[in-house]
C-alpha cells in the first residue's frame, strides 16, 4: 500500500513538474510569474489554473494552462480539433466583457508544450466546490477541500449566472451552450463568473428580435473534449438538433439542481447510447415528482422545475429569473448592490454604507472577507467616502483575528490613520478612530501602533474641536494600559496638560483632570509626585469641578497602594495648596467636605508618621547615651586599673560583681597579643608563689619590750579598744550614707585590725573597710590636719573617700587581697609585702605602739601618698583624671590613719573576736 501511495505522490510530482516546465516555455511567462496549482476548471476540467502575479505591476492573476500531453493519446487530427476548440472559448471568452463573466487579463498564447491564458484571480471552479476534484495537484489544496458555500453565497452566484446568461442572450444575441458547474469559476472574491465559450451559438440574425440560432449535430465520434456536457444539455440539442435561449435556460436548471445535490446531476447519461438515454430523460421529465426536488429549497423549487420543462417556451428566460423572490434576500442583495458600487453617486453610496451595519451580523464570516471587504478598501482612495466606509471595516476588523487583520485591513488603513483633508472628515475620522481605539490598539502590532496610531491621537488632542478633545479624553482611560509607558509618559501626558492649561473650555480642562485621574494607576509614583501634582498647582481656574477634579487626583494619588505621597510632600506642597481651596467661596457644602475630609486623612497620616519617626529617633539617642556612658565607664575602670597597676601600691580594687569581672577577663584575653599572654602567665606564676608562701610571724628574740612599755602598750590598747567599740556603728553609718549616696563608685578593700601595724596577723584577723571611689576625680594632696577623712563638704558635689567595714570580708588579709584582686591587677602586678618586712625585719629594736606609730605609720602611707614638699605631693596619686575629693590637707600629718578612734569598725569585730588577746600573747608572751 505504502508503495503504491509513494508511486502516487511521484507520479503527481512528476506530472506537476511537467507542467510547471510547460508553461515556462509559454510567452506568457515573459510578463506573468506563475505559482502554485490551486484549481482546475473548463470543459471537462482540463485547464489546470495557477496563481500568479504580473512582473510590472505585482497585480495578482490566475495562469489557464492546458497542458498538451492530456491529449497524447489521440490521434493529430483529433488533437487538432480539441485544441481548435478550446482557442474558439478562450477568444469569445477575451472578446466578451461583462462583470459576470469572467475577466481575461492576458489572451491566448501557445507554445508546443501548453496553452495558457491570464484572467482575474481566482478561487476555484463550481464543479471542485461541489466535490470534483479532477486534475487538481496532490494533496489537496485545503482551501477547496474545506470551502463550504453558504446560503447567501449560492443565492447571490446563481443571481449572477442569470445576470450573465441575461446579457448573452438579450445583448450578444449567443447562446453559451455548455452551462455546467465546470464552466462557473468563482474568483477571489467569491463571485460566479462564466467561462466557457468553446460551443457557443451566435445568433445568424442579430439585428432582428427574434434570434436564430444554428446548432449541429450530435457527433459521438468525437473526442469528449470536443462536445458539451451531455448531462446539462437540453434534450432539444440531441432530440431535435436544436436550441435557443431557453437552452440555456435548461441549463440554468440543472446547476441550480447540482448545487443543492451536492454536485450531483438530476440525470446520469449514457454517452454510448445517449439518444437513448435523452428519450428516458424526455419521460422522466415530463413527469417530475416533487420527491426529485425535495432537496431544493421550496421558495425557488418551482422555478427550478420550469426551467427543466421539457417544452423550452414554458422555460422562464434569464432576465425573469432574476426578478424572482428567491434572489430578494437580504444578504444577496447586498452583494448585488457591492457589484454595481462604480455606479453610484456620493450620496447614494453615503445611504448604503450609514446602513450596511445593520446587515454585516448576518452575513458569513468568509463571505464578508472575500465579498465586501475590498469592496470598501477601494474606497478609501475617496477622501469624501472614508468617514462612511471606515466604521464597517472596523466593525469587519473586530471578527478577524489579529493576523487576518494584519494581512487585510491594516495595509489600507495606514493612509486613513494620516488623512486630514478635508478638515471635516477628517474630524470625523478621529471620533470613529477613537471610538475603536482599544481594538486598534489591541490588534495593530507596536511599531504600527507608534508610528500611526499614538499620533492620531496626539492630533486629537490638539484638534481645534472641543468635541473631539472631550471625546479623546474620555477615551484614553479605556485603552490606557495598552500604551507603552515612555509613550505615555513622554507624549501622551504632556498633551493632556498642555490642553488642561490651554483650553477655554471647562469641560476640556475637567474632562482633562478626569482623565489624569483615570491614569495614574499606570504611572510611576515619583513621576506623579514630581511631575502631576506641581502641574495642579499651575492650573488657575476655580471653578468647583475643576477644584473637585484637583482633589480628586490628589485623593487617588494619596488612597492608591502603588503611590502614596511623602510627609514631606504633604506638610511643604499638598495642604498648603489643598487648605486654601478648601475655603473657595464657589464651593457648596458638600464639597467643602470632601476637601476637609481629604484633609484631615492627610494630616492623620503626617502626625502618625512623624511621631513615629521621632519616637524611634528618641529610643535611638537613648540606646547611643547609654552606649557612650558604658563605653566612658569602661575607658576609666581600665584607666584606674592602669594606675593602680603601675603604682606599686598594695591597693587591691575589689569588684562588684565577680562574674562581671571574670566576663572582662575573657574580652581582655581575648584582645591580648601573643606576648600580653606570655607575660601575663608569668605574672599569675609569680602570684600563686606568693599566695603558697607561708604567713610571716614575729621573732620573739628580736623585739623584747621593757614591762613600761608592755604597760603602756596595755592601757593604749583598751583604751583604743572602748573608743572604737563606741563610735564603730555611729561612723559606719555616716561613712555609708556620705560616700554611697548619689554615684556609683568602685570600692577597693583595704583590712586593718587596728592601729598597730607590727604583726602580719593583726592585718589578717582586723578591720575591713571599704574605700569608695568617684570616677570623677580622685585626689591624695597635702592640707591641713584639720579635715576628716570622713567627713568633707557635700555641697559642691565634690567625690569622697570612704572607708566603711564590709561585714562578708572578716578574714581580710593581704594575700587574700592578692588573691580576690580583679585579673587585670593579678596580671599586671604582685602583692608589696615591703612594709611588713619593713615591720618585721630581724634588725628593728623593739619600741612602744606610740613610737611606732610615729615612725613607722608614715612609711606605709608613704606607699600610696608622695612626700610632702615633693613635686607629686598635690598631684593625683591615680593620675590627672582621677583627683581625690579635691579636698585640701590630706598629708601625713593630717592622715585618719593616725588616729585611731577616728576608724568605723563593727563592735562584733572587736568584742567577738578572739584575734586581740591572741595578739597580746603574741606580743607580751
Amino acid at each position: 500500500m505504502e508503495s503504491m501511495l509513494n508511486k502516487l505522490k511521484s507520479t503527481v510530482t512528476k506530472v506537476t513538474a511537467d507542467v510547471t516546465s510547460a508553461v515556462m516555455g509559454n510567452p506568457v511567462t515573459r510578463e506573468f510569474d506563475v505559482g502554485r496549482h490551486i484549481a482546475s476548471g473548463g470543459n471537462g476540467l482540463a485547464w489546470k489554473i495557477f496563481n500568479g502575479t504580473k512582473k510590472s505591476t505585482k497585480q495578482e492573476v490566475a495562469v489557464f494552462v492546458f497542458d498538451k500531453k492530456l491529449i497524447d493519446k489521440y490521434q493529430k487530427f483529433e488533437k487538432d480539433q480539441i485544441i481548435d476548440s478550446l482557442k474558439r472559448g478562450v477568444q469569445q471568452l477575451t472578446r466578451l466583457r461583462h462583470p459576470r463573466l469572467l475577466t481575461v487579463q492576458h489572451p491566448l498564447e501557445e507554445s508546443r508544450d501548453c496553452l495558457a491564458f491570464c484572467t482575474e484571480p481566482v478561487c476555484a471552479s463550481l464543479a471542485n466546490v461541489l466535490g470534483n476534484w479532477d486534475n487538481l495537484p496532490s494533496p489537496l489544496p485545503s482551501d477547496i477541500k474545506e470551502y463550504k458555500l453558504y446560503d447567501v453565497e449560492t443565492k447571490y452566484g446563481l443571481l449572477q449566472v442569470s445576470e450573465g446568461l441575461s446579457f448573452l442572450h438579450s445583448s450578444v444575441k449567443m447562446v453559451h451552450g455548455n452551462i455546467t458547474p465546470e464552466n462557473i469559476i468563482l474568483n477571489k472574491s467569491g463571485a460566479w463568473k462564466i467561462m466557457g465559450f468553446d460551443f457557443c451559438i451566435q445568433s445568424t440574425n442579430p439585428s432582428e428580435q427574434e434570434p436564430k440560432f444554428l446548432c449541429k449535430e450530435w457527433d459521438p465520434n468525437l473526442p469528449s473534449l470536443c462536445l458539451p456536457n451531455p448531462e446539462y444539455l437540453a434534450p432539444e440539442y440531441i432530440l431535435s438538433v436544436s436550441c435557443e435561449t431557453a437552452s440555456d435556460m435548461y441549463s440554468l436548471g440543472a446547476v441550480m439542481y447540482a448545487v443543492f445535490n451536492k454536485g450531483k446531476p438530476i440525470f446520469e447519461v449514457n454517452k454510448q447510447d445517449i439518444y437513448k438515454s435523452f428519450s428516458r430523460q424526455l419521460d422522466q421529465l415530463s413527469r417530475l415528482s416533487s420527491s426529485t426536488l425535495q432537496n431544493i429549497p421550496e421558495e425557488v423549487r418551482e422555478h427550478v422545475k420550469l426551467l427543466l420543462n421539457v417544452a423550452p417556451a414554458v422555460r422562464p428566460d434569464a432576465d425573469q429569473m432574476t426578478k424572482i423572490p428567491f434572489f430578494d434576500d437580504v444578504g444577496a442583495m447586498t452583494l448585488q448592490y457591492f457589484d454595481s458600487l462604480f455606479q453610484r453617486d456620493n450620496l447614494q453610496k453615503s445611504q448604503f454604507f450609514k446602513g450596511l451595519p445593520k446587515v454585516l451580523p448576518k452575513l458569513p464570516k468568509r463571505v464578508i472577507i472575500q465579498r465586501i471587504l475590498p469592496c470598501l478598501t477601494s474606497e478609501f482612495v475617496n477622501p469624501d467616502m472614508v468617514p462612511f466606509v471606515l466604521p464597517n471595516v472596523l466593525l469587519i476588523a473586530e471578527e478577524c483575528t489579529k493576523e487576518e487583520y494584519i494581512r487585510l485591513i491594516l495595509p489600507d488603513l495606514g493612509p486613513v490613520f494620516k488623512q486630514q483633508e478635508p478638515i471635516q472628515a477628517s474630524n470625523m475620522i478621529l471620533l470613529i478612530f477613537l471610538q475603536k481605539m482599544d481594538l486598534l490598539l489591541t490588534k495593530t502590532p507596536p511599531d504600527e501602533i507608534k508610528n500611526s496610531v499614538l499620533p492620531m491621537v496626539y492630533r486629537a488632542l490638539e484638534a481645534p474641536s472641543i468635541q473631539i478633545q472631550e471625546l479623546c479624553l474620555n477615551i484614553i482611560p479605556t485603552f490606557a494600559n495598552l500604551i507603552d509607558y515612555p509613550s505615555m509618559k513622554n507624549s501622551l501626558i504632556p498633551r493632556i496638560k498642555n490642553a488642561c492649561l490651554q483650553t477655554s473650555s471647562l469641560a476640556v480642562r475637567v474632562n482633562s483632570l478626569v482623565c489624569l485621574g483615570k491614569i495614574l494607576e499606570y504611572l510611576d509614583k515619583w513621576f506623579v509626585l514630581d511631575d502631576i501634582l506641581p502641574f495642579l498647582q499651575q492650573i488657575p481656574s476655580k471653578e468647583p469641578a475643576v477644584l473637585m477634579g484637583i482633589l480628586g487626583i490628589y485623593k487617588c494619588t494619596f488612597t492608591h497602594k502603588k503611590l502614596g505621597i511623602t510627609k514631606e510632600q504633604l506638610a511643604g506642597k499638598v495642604l498648603p495648596h489643598l487648605i486654601p481651596l478648601s475655603i473657595e467661596n464657589n464651593l457648596n457644602l458638600n464639597q467643602f467636605n470632601s476637601f476637609i475630609c481629604v484633609i484631615k486623612d492627610m494630616l492623620n497620616r503626617l502626625e502618625a508618621e512623624h511621631k513615629t519617626k521621632l519616637e524611634q529617633l528618641h529610643v535611638m539617642q537613648e540606646q547611643q547615651k547609654t552606649f557612650r556612658i558604658t563605653k566612658f565607664c569602661f575607658i576609666e575602670l581600665k584607666q584606674i586599673d592602669k594606675v593602680f597597676n603601675t603604682s606599686g601600691t598594695d591597693l587591691l580594687t575589689s569588684a562588684s560583681d565577680s562574674k562581671e569581672n571574670e566576663m572582662s577577663s575573657k574580652q581582655k584575653k581575648a584582645s591580648l597579643t601573643l606576648e600580653e599572654k606570655q607575660k601575663l602567665a608569668k605574672e599569675q606564676e609569680q602570684a600563686q608563689k606568693l599566695k603558697s608562701q607561708q604567713p610571716l610571724k614575729p621573732q620573739a628574740t628580736a623585739i623584747t619590750p621593757p614591762v613600761k612599755q608592755t604597760k603602756d602598750l596595755t592601757d593604749t590598747l583598751i583604751d583604743n579598744m572602748s573608743s572604737l567599740t563606741s563610735h564603730s556603728i555611729n561612723k559606719a553609718k555616716v561613712a555609708s550614707s556620705n560616700s554611697f549616696s548619689s554615684v556609683p563608685s568602685i570600692g577597693v578593700g583595704m583590712g586593718f585590725s587596728s592601729p598597730i601595724d607590727n604583726t602580719k596577723r593583726n592585718i589578717t584577723n582586723g578591720l575591713n573597710p571599704t574605700m569608695g571611689f568617684q570616677t570623677a576625680g580622685f585626689s591624695m594632696g597635702a592640707g591641713p590636719t584639720t579635715q576628716n577623712f570622713f567627713s568633707g563638704p557635700s555641697a559642691t558635689g565634690t567625690t569622697k573617700m570612704n572607708i566603711v567595714p564590709t561585714a562578708n570580708m572578716p578574714n581580710y588579709s593581704p594575700m587574700n587581697a592578692a588573691s580576690a584582686m580583679s585579673p587585670l591587677t593579678q596580671q599586671n602586678r604582685p602583692p608589696d609585702m615591703s612594709a611588713l618586712d619593713n615591720l618585721f625585719g630581724p634588725q628593728k629594736p623593739k619600741v612602744s605602739m606610740k613610737q611606732l606609730a610615729q615612725q613607722k605609720s608614715s612609711q606605709w602611707v608613704n606607699q600610696f601618698v608622695p612626700p610632702q614638699g615633693s613635686p607629686g605631693a598635690s598631684s593625683s596619686v591615680l593620675g590627672p583624671q582621677m583627683n581625690m575629693i579635691g579636698q585640701p590637707g590630706f598629708g601625713i600629718q593630717g592622715n585618719p590613719f593616725f588616729a585611731p578612734q577616728n576608724f568605723a569598725q563593727p563592735a562584733n569585730t572587736m568584742t567577738n573576736s578572739s584575734s586581740a588577746s591572741n595578739d597580746l600573747k603574741d606580743l607580751f608572751g
